[in-house]
């Protein structure tokens, strides 16, 4: 069966409807957070203020039956143009089972302007929208289709600095997002430092502790705030440096042999990640399934690090059903990512998310078995961007 259209649309589905009041306000509502432009005080304080005000958008491709696919992705108004204008045209008329083929076709029809950066968002909504169409035709999940489940449930750490509130829920791990970058001297490393050790107090010596940077650091800063750290048993730090800083990842390696290095949601395509296992300069990596070129992106950066021997863990792979189906097909995935986007006191089920995808439980997620990724469609409003 072909392809009769591709197309973008902004995707609209109610918020969640509750009285609950929140104990107190979320980490999310203030306060710094680590990131590129710490170093400027105007943007220091607050990473919103400074990043692209540009929203997700979904993705749909449509078989000539009239059944649809949906994929979403970000950056919407700078992405919707290379989708709507060159891509989407250009594949319409191929095998809506042809994943791999489309996949392909994409990224060269990329070659121009290349396909990593805003290119990779792009393929990755086209991918995404093929595996939902893809299941949805064959009446089957994705996780199915991509190999079947590897696990019974998804094991998830939590993401935030809300600890106390990510124990209440029954999580056992934690990735803590670092405050303080090189900009702020030695106090901010202090406080970090501090931060860790506190949350390390908080959650005992039984349960993972782990640091996002958030492509923050340079180099020496980071090995510098290891160091520190080192009594507290970080099981990894995460995007300590820009990600196209290849050389630097090198020398981190090379300063930090007992440390366990991650990154990769930055990283678009899967050649740089095959760089990067291969040469051992990181021990996990970590795509992004709605920005990396999608399913078929992930499975190919799962297959390289199956072939070096070390871990893939989706970047906030628990957070939608693209994440959370890639997540249980694929062995070498240990761990899910669940960025907990709710305030203490107000429960998950309640987190602004897409219908039909499935939230923590104890720590734990087990995601539908409906065909495609189980977005339910008829709680959705889609509206083409053009109007």
């Amino acid at each position: 069966m072909e392809i009769t259209d591709i197309r973008t649309v902004t995707v609209d589905y109610p918020a969640p409807d509750h009285d609950i009041e929140p104990d107190r306000p979320a980490w999310t509502e203030d306060g710094p957070v680590a990131n590129p432009m710490t170093r400027y005080p105007r943007y220091a304080a607050f990473r919103p203020s400074w990043r692209p005000p540009w929203g997700s958008i979904g993705v749909v491709v449509e078989a000539a039956d009239g059944t649809i696919g949906l994929g979403m992705t970000s950056h919407g108004p700078v992405v919707a143009p290379i989708i709507d204008e060159h891509l989407g045209p250009r594949l319409v008329g191929e095998d809506c089972m042809a994943t791999e083929k489309v996949y392909d076709m994409a990224v060269r029809l990329c070659a121009p302007f290349t396909a990593a950066g805003l290119a990779a968002y792009a393929v990755s909504g086209i991918d995404l929208a093929m595996w939902d169409l893809k299941g949805k035709l064959l009446d089957r999940p994705v996780y199915e289709l991509a190999g079947g489940p590897a696990r019974s449930e998804l094991t998830c750490y939590a993401t935030g600095n809300d600890t106390d509130w990510q124990l209440e829920l029954g999580f056992d791990a934690m990735k803590l997002a670092c405050p303080y970058g090189p900009a702020d001297g030695r106090s901010g490393l202090e406080a970090n430092a501090e931060l860790v050790e506190d949350r390390r107090q908080l959650i005992g010596d039984d349960r993972d502790l782990m640091l996002d940077c958030w492509m923050a650091f340079d180099v020496d800063y980071a090995v510098r705030l290891a160091e520190r750290c080192r009594a507290y048993d970080l099981r990894w730090i995460e995007e300590c440096l820009a990600p196209e800083d290849i050389a630097g990842y090198r020398a981190l390696r090379n300063r930090l042999p007992w440390q366990t290095i991650t990154t990769g949601e930055h990283w678009y395509r899967p050649a740089r990640f095959q760089t990067a296992a291969a040469d051992r300069i990181v021990d996990i990596l970590q795509p992004d399934i709605n920005w990396v070129g999608g399913l078929t992106a992930v499975r190919r950066v799962a297959d390289i690090a199956a072939a070096a021997g070390i871990s893939v863990i989706l970047h906030a792979g628990g957070n939608n059903p693209y994440g959370q189906h890639a997540s249980l097909a694929l062995p070498d995935v240990p761990l899910t990512e669940y960025f907990v986007a709710t305030p203490p006191g107000v429960p998950l089920e309640y987190s602004h998310r897409l219908p039909g995808t499935a939230v923590p439980e104890d720590g734990t997620i087990t995601p539908p078995s409906s065909p495609g990724f189980g977005i339910d469609l008829e709680s959705i409003e889609l509206t083409p961007i053009d109007g």
